[in-house]
């Protein structure tokens, strides 16, 4: 029997912030980290997906805006437009795959 997966917010909180400590400290590479979130999206029953992609689209938009705050909060303490421009340039790449990318899809 398949054990059950929580989607309460705390738990995907928790697995979003231990799969990105993976990515930062070099123990998953992004295609470990996107197969990673497909099993376990997999693994979700599927009447409990909504309630789901609801906390995981939460939890990856307040976490942009963290980075975007570290980011601007770096820019600001250089009081280097060099920074500022790299910066800003990184947020505008980093931001376009994800429009007009479909949402989670149920597999």
């Amino acid at each position: 029997m398949p054990q059950e997966i929580s989607v309460s917010e705390q738990a995907i909180k928790s697995k979003v912030y231990r799969l990105v400590d993976a990515l930062v400290s070099g123990e998953k590479t992004e295609n470990e980290i996107r197969d990673s979130i497909r099993r376990w999206w997999a693994g979700i029953h599927p009447a409990d997906r909504p309630i789901a992609q609801k906390h995981l689209l939460l939890v990856l938009e307040r976490s942009t805006s963290a980075i975007d705050a570290i980011q601007d909060g770096m820019a600001d303490a250089t009081c280097s437009d060099n920074v500022r421009i790299a910066l800003a340039a990184r947020r505008l790449r980093l931001q376009e795959p994800l429009r007009g990318r479909p949402a989670i899809r149920a597999v």
